[in-house]
């Protein structure tokens, strides 16, 4: 079982291209092309696919039959549908609205949503970007998704998404400060910013949900605000505010947007797995099989957390983030620090 690796099938298909280019160079250029290609795929594969388990999930919590008629009866088609639906749907641009910045903004949202994978290691050797700083980069990167709903809601020329683009804003910022400061407690542990040595050091099943429960916890909660998941989906709260940044947007522009939430929730579900649940490792069977099994589980959960917790207000959702979750976090980092102090003093 060893043998069957993500690693060793990235090993093999660069030996061909060799074979075939006879150049070093150049066949790490177009194994770069590859990999690349195999991020997109995976975003794209997944946003298909976790259209139609959300719709199961929703179903099976709330006693419904969800989709069971395209596609025969369990509804298999029914994400196709839905993509020829937005496909063939006009594409209306609003009177009065900054046209270049309106145009931009759902195409720069989904940017950092894909350029964060490739930093994501999905088993031993195989990451696109192993960098030393690979958590900085990570955390810079998919901060740059606050400006996007901003630019959307402002160029807009509409009050409704003006207002939702300032609301999505002020919950976005107030939700990375707990969620990065309840990530330095595994940096700390770690004494490492590359993903790689984070997922290194839960080589022995010590994973860090174990050592950092409150991280964890704090960590789920921030990771539900960022993905503008219930019971934190102000963004698009069509109850009071008609659907948020988006209410000017229709058709494939509507759907980048659409897209970029699923691309989020994966790379979520990823980030989680990589820090607290131990990566690719586990017993007997392949990493690559552990990682995705651990991933498909927490984006379960995080479905889970959708169709069970009621929306909350706008203000209890900032009070907190900002009064619970950030002190918290911050009492977590202190003591881990001084957990990291005695052990390497005893050591």
């Amino acid at each position: 079982m060893e043998n069957l690796t993500v690693g060793a099938a990235a090993e093999w298909i660069r030996s061909v291209i060799l074979l075939i280019l006879g150049n070093e160079l150049l066949t790490d250029v177009v194994m770069k092309f590859v990999g690349l290609g195999a991020c997109i795929g995976v975003i794209l594969t997944a946003a298909i696919v976790l259209t139609y388990a959300e719709r199961k999930v929703c179903a099976f919590m709330q006693v419904r039959l969800g989709p069971n008629r395209v596609g025969g009866r369990f509804g298999l088609l029914q994400p196709i549908a839905d993509m020829l639906k937005l496909m063939s749907k006009e594409d209306i641009i609003p009177d009065g609205c900054d046209r270049i910045v309106w145009a931009l903004s759902p195409m720069l949202l989904f940017v950092p949503s894909a350029l964060i994978y490739g930093l994501f290691p999905f088993d031993e050797g195989v990451v696109f970007a192993d960098v030393n700083v690979g958590v900085f980069l990570l955390l810079a990167i998919s901060s740059q998704s606050v400006l996007p709903f901003l630019m959307g809601g402002y160029a807009s020329n509409s009050k409704y998404a003006f207002i939702g683009g300032m609301r999505t804003v002020a919950q976005m910022l107030s939700y990375e400060a707990p969620m990065v400061f309840s990530l330095l407690g595994v940096v700390m542990i770690t004494g490492s910013m590359r993903m790689t040595d984070i997922v290194a050091a839960q080589a022995e099943n010590v994973w860090f949900v174990l050592l950092q429960p409150i991280a964890f916890i704090i960590f789920i909660i921030s990771a539900t605000a960022e993905t503008n998941r219930t019971p934190f989906d102000l963004v698009e709260d069509e109850s009071e505010i008609v659907a948020g940044p988006f209410a000017e947007y229709s058709g494939m522009r509507w759907a980048l947007f659409f897209l970029a939430e699923y691309a989020n929730l994966l790379s979520i579900s990823i980030l989680t797995t990589t820090f607290f649940l131990g990566g690719w490792h586990g017993p007997f069977l392949p990493g690559v099989f552990w990682f995705w099994m651990k991933v498909l589980f927490m984006v379960f959960v995080f479905m889970w957390f959708r169709w069970t917790f009621p929306r909350t207000r706008i203000d209890q959702m900032l009070s907190f983030s900002w009064k619970v979750l950030l002190p918290l976090a911050l009492v977590n980092m202190m003591f881990t620090g001084i957990g990291v102090y005695v052990w390497r003093s005893m050591m």
